[in-house]
Parts: structure tokens; C-alpha cells; sequence
């Protein structure tokens, strides 16, 4: 049973009140918070007057949803009104938001309590969450080791039971790669089935906000409660039906692929473990089909061309003038605009700005974006095409396990790597959902992901339930926080 469910049902049947719950959420979050770094802002005062609005519903012998009184958290780059939203960056300290994000207003409706908002690498820009102007997340499992990135605060406080689930965000892996670090579940959406309004834009054509959760059931849960339609994101779709409530088909008959370029470069502990995954799904009666899929030889580099590019428009807006931090010294409008981006950004949203900018610029347009916005038009067809021979796509969610704090500094190029499993997905606005599927020798979790058809959450989420229900032992829990 997911935490969500038993929290709900303890609830109802007043085994404890939602005040308790949260305070014994808030406690964990003082002892713990100093040696996790999961949250950068903690807001006691708003968790609780929403605790006791669910205690006077149930006293009143109402009926309360699913979601209603659960202690969650969000990622520091959904906007949360009057309540700080940073970005985890310099240049943002002290912006309070005027409005709520689509999804946090669907949630607040439901009264879901939020304990504080999450770390995340600056801007969204990371694979480890150490370019967080806070310091970076540790791993729940092992805090000498990062807890990924982007959304590694979200992560880090559902693994460390600090948040019963989180929403993070998923520009190239943001969600998928720290939940397989930190041996827990998280689903990045179908582009569109998720409103981006009040998502603070890293990279529009690529962003997508969605849950992580401590088991395939929460995620169903929550996606369904934040996918709706919304007429302020021109993105924005909703989902194509209820995940939920179809969780336990039987999935005899399914044919899941395996595209052989998913498993080049995959550290041998982590291909092991998603190939027995593999055998799992056999003996649940399903069909194991290998294809190639060359084209993914390119996704790493689209990526990165189409993402800074976007990142660099969009950061564009960030100059001290109107919100955020403003340099002391300055002489005239623009000196005081070069110095604030300088000061207020750190290397690495740095790095991306000039990249993008540069891919942007006049005789290099043609050579790198338009040639990358055209490969990204193949990647989606040969998506579509290997679709045509099977019903979802398993692959490894990140090719190694957590890697030890300080590694990422010394060595982005090997950071940009750890995105190589994941980055597809986003190209070519598919759902993607990670979920734990072994341990290497030192007990770091190793994570796989399953792909879906545009839309098809609903029978990724039900294959990776089919996994969780017989091999349970896979989603261990941490030393940290509330047990429920």
C-alpha cells in the first residue's frame, strides 16, 4: 500500500489527527533537514492552518479526498503565491510570487498540506542538484552521495520521509534521474498532460511537471489530481483518462521493448538488474521484443542545443529591475544589468545561457538549431515507429547509481552523460516513469524507466504497478523520517 492510501485511511478512521501528522512531519524536517538539504524553505504556519481545516472536516463527519491533509512539498521552481520561489538561485532571492502554479491551486482545492518548498539545481540546470545556491540535496540512502537533479530536494524528502510526495519538474530528466538515485517513483508526463502555468520556464518546448512518490499507486494518484486542462498553458491537453483506477490489468500479452542503444555505455550492475526486470515481466506473461533504435545516438546533443537555446530566451527576463537581487555598485542601466546576471547567476545556468545564445546567433542558427530542431522531428518518428512492435519501452532510467558528492563540479561533461537515458523522452514529449529495480554492492538503488505512447500514462503506470506487486522487496525504505 502506497503512503498516500494508508495516510488517508488512518485519517478517516482517526487513528491520529492531519494536525499530528504534520507537526510529526514538520519535527522530522528540524532533525533532519540539516544532514538532507531537501528543503530550502520550510512553512510551518501554512501545513498547519490546512491541517486543522482537514481535522474540523472530519469532526464534521465530511468526506475527505484522497490527497486531503497529505504532507507533501513542492520543487522551488513552481510558484507558490506570497511564499518565496527562488529557483534555487541567486538572482530570485526574496521573489514572492503574486500567483499560485496551476497545479498548486488544483492541490491547495484539496487541501493538501504543504510543508515547504524543495531544493533543485539552479534553474533546473543539473543532473545532481549541488548548482543549488543552497548546497546540494544528499542522498536519503547514502548522504555522502548526491540525491540527483534537478528535482534531487523532492526526491531526497520522499526517500528520506520527509514528504509523503513532491512535485518536481522534467526538463531532460529532472524527475526521472533523481527518483532513481534515491530508490523511489517518479513519473514525467506526456507533454501537455500537466499545466506549465507557473512552472518557472527553463526550456518550454521540453518542461513538464509531475510526481514523485514513494509508490506507483501515489504517482497514479497524484498525476490524476494535477492533470487537468488548463486555458492559461496553449500546451495544455489534460490526460486522456484516469490512471488509478486501472492499475491491476493484467498485462498478458503486453510487448515491452528494449531498444539495444538504451543498454551501450550502462554500467554492468545497473544493465543486470533492468534485464531481470526484463525476466520479471516474462513471467508475468508478457512479451520481451529487442529493436534498434540508432537515432538515440543524437538525442544528447538535441537536447542540449534546444535547451539552452530556449533557457537563454527565457532567462532573458532576470536583470534586477524589477524583482530578485540587484548589485549594490553599478554604473547606468546597463552596467547594473551585466553586473546583476553576473553576481546573480552561478556557472552553470552561466554555461547554458552563453551555449544557447550562441546557437542562436547569426551563421550559426542553420549549423546547430535548425539542424537539431530537424533531428528532433526523426527522434519523434523513430518513437512512433518502434511503437508500431510494442506497447511500452524499458530502458535504464540513469546509466550508474547516485555518484558521490563533488563529482559532477569536477566533470560536467560526465554529469551531461547521466542524462543520456533519459533525455529522449522529453524530445519527443513521451511519458516516462522510474521506478526502483534493484540495489548495486553498496546498497544504492538502481532505477529503470518504462516509456509510453504520447498519452498512454495509464499503461505505463500499470506495467510498472505489475512490477511493484512482485518484486515489493525492490522499493525499500530509508533510516529517515515518519513511519507510517
Amino acid at each position: 500500500m502506497g503512503s498516500i492510501a494508508k495516510i488517508h485511511e488512518m485519517l478517516v478512521g482517526k487513528q491520529l489527527s492531519c494536525a499530528e501528522l504534520t507537526k510529526s512531519y514538520l519535527d522530522e524536517i528540524d532533525k533532519s533537514n540539516s544532514e538532507l538539504n531537501a528543503y530550502v524553505n520550510v512553512t510551518p504556519d501554512e501545513a498547519m492552518k490546512t491541517a486543522e481545516a482537514v481535522d474540523k472536516k472530519i469532526a464534521a463527519g465530511e468526506e475527505i479526498g484522497m490527497l486531503e491533509g497529505v504532507p507533501m512539498t513542492l520543487k522551488d521552481n513552481i510558484s507558490t503565491k506570497g511564499i518565496e520561489t527562488t529557483c534555487c538561485s541567486k538572482i530570485l532571492t526574496g521573489y514572492k510570487p503574486i500567483y499560485d502554479a496551476t497545479v498548486w491551486e488544483l492541490l491547495q482545492n484539496q487541501n493538501a498540506v504543504m510543508l515547504g518548498k524543495a531544493n533543485m539545481d539552479e534553474f533546473a540546470m543539473g543532473s545532481s542538484c549541488e548548482t543549488s545556491y543552497f548546497g546540494g540535496a544528499a542522498n536519503p540512502f547514502n548522504t555522502n552521495h548526491v540525491a540527483g537533479g534537478s528535482s534531487g530536494g523532492v526526491a531526497g524528502a520522499v526517500g528520506g520521509n520527509i514528504a509523503a510526495y513532491g512535485l518536481g519538474s522534467d526538463t531532460g530528466g529532472s524527475i526521472r534521474q533523481p527518483a532513481s538515485f534515491c530508490g523511489v517513483v517518479g513519473l514525467k508526463p506526456t507533454y501537455g498532460a500537466v499545466s506549465r502555468y507557473g512552472l518557472i520556464a527553463y526550456a518550454s518546448s521540453l518542461d513538464q511537471i509531475g510526481p514523485i512518490t514513494k509508490s506507483v499507486e501515489d504517482a497514479a494518484a497524484v498525476f490524476d489530481a494535477i492533470s487537468k486542462q488548463d486555458k492559461r498553458d496553449s500546451t495544455s491537453k489534460g490526460s486522456a483518462k484516469a490512471t488509478f483506477d486501472t492499475l491491476n490489468n493484467d498485462i498478458k500479452g503486453m510487448k515491452i521493448g528494449i531498444a539495444r542503444e538504451y543498454l551501450d555505455g550502462v554500467r554492468d550492475d545497473v544493465k543486470e538488474a533492468v534485464l531481470e526486470a526484463a525476466k520479471v515481466y516474462e513471467s508475468l506473461g508478457a512479451e520481451i521484443v529487442y529493436f534498434d533504435l540508432p537515432i538515440l545516438k543524437f538525442a544528447l546533443p538535441v537536447y542540449y542545443i534546444i535547451a539552452c537555446a530556449e533557457a537563454s530566451s527565457n532567462l532573458g527576463r532576470y536583470d534586477g529591475i524589477r524583482y530578485g537581487y540587484k548589485t549594490e555598485h553599478y554604473n547606468g542601466t546597463h552596467d547594473m544589468i551585466c553586473r546583476t546576471r553576473s553576481e546573480g547567476f552561478g556557472e552553470e545556468v552561466k554555461r547554458r545561457i552563453l551555449l544557447g545564445t550562441y546557437v542562436l546567433s547569426a551563421g550559426y542558427y542553420d549549423a546547430y538549431y535548425k539542424k537539431a530542431q530537424n533531428l528532433r522531428g526523426t527522434i519523434i518518428s523513430a518513437f512512433n515507429k518502434a511503437f508500431e512492435s510494442c506497447d511500452v519501452i524499458l530502458a535504464p532510467t540513469v546509466p550508474m547509481t547516485a555518484f558521490e558528492k563533488g563529482n559532477a563540479i569536477s566533470d560536467p561533461i560526465e554529469t551531461y552523460l547521466t542524462d543520456i537515458c533519459t533525455v529522449p523522452v522529453n524530445i519527443a514529449g513521451l511519458p516516462g516513469v522510474s521506478i526502483p529495480c534493484g540495489f548495486n554492492k553498496n546498497g544504492m538503488p538502481i532505477g529503470m524507466q518504462l516509456i509510453g505512447k504520447s498519452f498512454g500514462e495509464a499503461e505505463i503506470l500499470n506495467a510498472a504497478y505489475k512490477y511493484q506487486q512482485a518484486q515489493p522487496d525492490k522499493f525499500m525504505d530509508t533510516k529517515w523520517g515518519v513511519k507510517l
